[in-house]
């Protein structure tokens, strides 16, 4: 990608343009930062972004491979379901990064859920949109992030089966396949593609369907996906407008989150403060699309 500058309409805080030599940490990874100094390199001389797309290269093939013939093998929670394909992606990402950054921490969906720094972190969901893969339905995609501080540097998101690579770089702009991508011109809700999601939870489900319905038929049409990474992208590629979700996860946002503000669009929580990889609600949108949002739905109860 070349650099220019990004567009991150929302003001969240930037990430440091470099790493001081002398605060390496023997044996995990070297101090040495990639040529946009955006984030260390790793043990064998990679960026990040290429470490990142080596993992999305061993999930495409894995996901490919069980689509349409892996099944659920256990279940979390209502239509929170966890397939073998799942644990094998996890697998194959996890110990590329072992190999490229060993001791940087990884937040990762279904082993390492817990995981927490405030430095350098890899934030992973292995197939984003799992009953969607389990039930045959081609909408799910892998989805990664290189954050410190709980902000992210890189992000990628890929859909296997179309094999659309989601990509950006802290600074560098968003990419689709290597094309630049823009959130789209859309100036209001009435004009608008809202795509939203439900989670797992049933009162925050509720009130998005609420939520909808009360916006309803003030838009151009809606759609319920099943992805919350991909959701997000799409808000970068310019697909939908605005992308509304309230009960997300570290692993569901982080890559979306860079996506859309090197795309020129903002994210926030459902206070309209900078959203970050542990906010719980989201509103990605075009700026013009989120202020007529945030005026329209102000005094509607789904934020609670």
């Amino acid at each position: 990608m070349k650099h220019r500058g990004s567009a991150r309409a929302n003001g969240a805080n930037a990430l440091p343009r470099g790493i001081d030599p002398e605060q390496k940490a023997p044996g995990v990874y070297p101090p040495v930062v990639d040529a946009a100094g955006i984030a260390p390199l790793s043990s064998t001389g990679r960026d990040s972004l290429t470490v990142a797309r080596e993992c999305a290269a061993e999930a495409q093939r894995i996901m490919r491979e069980g689509f349409g013939r892996v099944g659920v093998s256990a279940t979390k929670g209502r239509g929170n379901v966890l397939t073998e394909t799942d644990l094998a992606v996890e697998r194959a990402a996890t110990a590329i990064l072992a190999r490229e950054y060993p001791g940087m921490p990884v937040l990762s969906e279904e082993s390492a859920a817990g995981t927490r720094s405030d430095g350098w972190l890899w934030v992973i969901d292995p197939v984003d949109g799992t009953k969607n893969f389990s039930r045959g339905i081609p909408h799910f995609c892998f989805t990664i992030a290189l954050c410190h501080e709980n902000e992210p540097a890189v992000g990628l998101t890929l859909q296997p089966l179309l094999g659309e690579e989601f990509a950006a770089v802290r600074g560098q702009g968003a990419m689709l396949n290597g094309r630049p991508l823009r959130v789209s011109g859309t100036a209001s809700v009435r004009e608008s593609i809202v795509a939203v999601d439900m989670g797992y939870n049933d009162a925050r489900g509720r009130r998005q369907l609420e939520l909808a319905l009360a916006l309803w038929p003030g838009m151009e049409s809606l759609r319920i996906p099943g992805s919350a990474a991909l959701g997000i992208a799409y808000v970068a590629a310019g697909r939908w407008d605005i992308f509304l979700h309230a009960d997300l996860q570290a692993w569901d946002l982080a890559a979306g989150l860079l996506l859309v503000r090197e795309a020129g669009g903002i994210v926030t929580d459902r206070e309209g403060r900078p959203a970050t990889i542990f906010s719980k609600g989201l509103i990605a949108a075009t700026p013009a699309v989120h202020a007529d949002f945030m005026q329209r739905a102000g005094h509607l109860p789904w934020r609670e």
